[in-house]
């Protein structure tokens, strides 16, 4: 089955009960049991829905993995995963992560006795540097968040083999239109379903897909046990999502180079992120291990954040919000907004200065986007 009838079609049948070809929301809580000590595979919502079975299902065959495992938001998929770990375990982690991760791992997780080392992970080497006896997960996110690094993966993977040591990958920015991580070593991708999967601003969300059964078994296990589940709504909302995924995903990546472009020209713009352009550091690994480049990109204008507050204010079609991925164009200053809690020496180590603005590229028409944007920096 090609990607595009996967996300169609994948782990979904006609509803044997009426030949529905959309799945049923199965919204209940509980089930009635045929018998004592006998079920139908579902008992309790928290711990199983067929609903949510069915998006699980997809996911896994979108990503190339045997399983997937939903949860109530990318946040607690990061979370379930790091709960396969115990104190004192350390973490060799992407220095470029969404800032709701970085202040996870540092003002919840670390409290706990979980060790964090942050490092470029665009350079290999740093990984195999940061590993220590410790080291139990190599976390990476790629294209990453705000930054657009891209990281090697299967480069990361051999080093982790090596030292026998799980990887995970935060895919979000590519979607498996454009990355599967599994594919190339990974041990574990993770999804905020918020963003693109479903790509209409409508539910929050997220997912892991895997191979390894164990993991599996220990991820569901802590899906039942904490009870941070999605809804069978937001399943089935995700799922209608996926079904034109490869479809928004090229338009995406299509405006996402064309304004790319269009930025990397204009006189006011300083510098420009974007996997698909050649002057990106990492743009030969993104062409080797994607297929597309996707629609987010970052850039920083010539008059720092003075310019950049006057450009995001003057915008009409291109909306400030915090989230990214959906089918509307969405602006976000990631310094005030999504890594504010980043203190800012860090983030000025980063590359993630006061100047700094994300975009997200929705499917609009890209003349409009360009058009918007230009009247924008007028304003600069």
């Amino acid at each position: 089955m090609k990607f595009a009838t996967k996300c169609v079609h994948a782990g979904q049948q006609p509803d044997p009960l009426t030949g529905s070809i959309i799945p049923p929301i199965y919204q209940t809580a509980t089930y009635v049991l045929p018998e004592v000590g006998r079920d139908l595979g579902f008992d309790y919502t928290r711990s199983s829905n067929p609903t949510r079975q069915i998006l699980e299902n997809n996911l896994a065959a979108l990503e190339s993995g045997k399983y997937g495992v939903c949860f109530a938001s990318g946040m607690s998929a990061v979370d379930a995963v790091m709960k396969l770990l115990k104190a004192g375990d350390h973490v060799v982690c992407s220095d470029d992560v969404y800032g709701g991760v970085s202040r996870h791992f540092n003002q919840v997780l670390a409290s706990f006795g979980l060790q964090f080392t942050y490092v470029d992970t665009t350079a290999p080497g740093n990984v195999a540097d940061a590993i220590r006896d410790e080291t139990k997960l190599i976390w990476l996110e790629t294209p990453s968040n705000p930054l657009l690094k891209v990281t090697d993966i299967g480069a990361v993977c051999k080093i982790a083999r090596d030292a026998g040591i799980p990887v995970g990958v935060d895919s979000t920015f590519a979607t498996p239109v454009f990355l599967r991580p599994l594919e190339l070593g990974a041990d574990i991708v993770m999804h905020s379903t918020t963003k693109y999967l479903s790509g209409h601003n409508q539910i929050i969300g997220g997912a892991v897909a895997l191979n390894d059964e164990d993991m599996f078994q220990r991820l569901k296990f802590l899906q039942k046990t904490v009870g941070a589940v999605n809804s069978p709504f937001d399943a089935w909302l995700t799922l209608l999502g996926i079904k034109t995924l490869h479809l928004r995903m090229r338009r995406h990546s299509d405006t996402g180079m064309r304004i790319a472009e269009f930025l990397g020209a204009h006189p006011k713009i300083a510098r420009v992120s974007y996997p698909g352009l050649k002057s990106h550091p990492q743009h030969a690994v993104a062409a080797r291990e994607m297929s597309g480049f996707g629609g987010m990109l970052s850039f920083e204008l010539k008059g720092g954040i003075p310019a950049g507050k006057a450009l995001m204010n003057a915008l009409q079609l291109c909306q400030l919000a915090e989230s990214l991925g959906s089918v509307e164009t969405m602006i976000t200053h990631p310094a005030t907004m999504t890594h504010v809690d980043v203190p800012p020496a860090e983030r000025n180590a980063r590359g993630l200065t006061d100047g700094l603005v994300r975009l997200s590229v929705g499917i609009e028409d890209p003349a409009d986007i360009e058009e918007d944007l230009a009247r924008g920096l007028e304003k600069a």
